[in-house]
């Protein structure tokens, strides 16, 4: 990675940190080698395919059995052509490539790859990714640091009710938990 290659002139050790899908690009990162450290932040347990049918179960379970047989297309490589207009701006035409790459990894197979020291951090009021994929992850990886933050969202703010939730996604004036900050600073010394 030439990102990699450019800090490790400047630098000994280097923690790669990625969020959501971020925390599995980071993972395959980490694979080629040069990071001493990972950190996932609100990071996927499962395959984007199944979090993708579980959230369309839970939030618009009418469309749960088209759903699957589109996700089932894609995840056999093959383009899907008629999709209602419910669920096009999640599987247009144009996103269908990038899906069917996605649903090739297995969050957990890819951690458990990993002989570096990880630190999963998983908020309690995470919409987007539960806490039960953390625990994947910690399954696949058991040396792994599990740091769960009670309170945190997929954004990484502390929010109580179901309002607060999404209204933090809209407002970066937010600070972020201060045991994400000391968490992360503690695993990186």
């Amino acid at each position: 990675l030439l990102v990699v290659d450019y800090f490790k002139k400047k630098y000994k050790n280097i923690t790669l940190v990625g969020h959501s899908e971020g925390a599995l690009i980071g993972l395959l990162a980490a694979q080629k080698g040069g990071i001493s450290k990972f950190v996932s932040l609100a990071g996927a347990g499962s395959s984007s395919a199944t979090l993708i049918e579980e959230q369309i179960a839970k939030n618009a379970p009418q469309l749960k059995e088209e759903s699957q047989k589109i996700i089932n297309q894609l995840r056999k490589g093959e383009l899907v052509e008629n999709i209602s207009s419910y669920l096009a701006p999640v599987f247009r035409k144009s996103v269908q490539p990038y899906l069917i790459s996605w649903f090739k990894y297995e969050p957990a197979q890819e951690i458990a790859k990993l002989s570096i020291p990880i630190l999963i951090v998983q908020g309690t009021n995470d919409l987007q990714v539960d806490s039960k994929q953390a625990q994947l992850l910690k399954e696949a990886q058991p040396k792994a640091q599990l740091l769960l933050i009670e309170g945190m969202n997929h954004v990484l703010k502390k929010v109580k009710t179901m309002e607060e939730n999404q209204q933090s996604y809209l407002n970066p004036d937010l600070p972020v938990p201060t045991e994400l900050v000391e968490g992360i600073a503690s695993f990186i010394k």
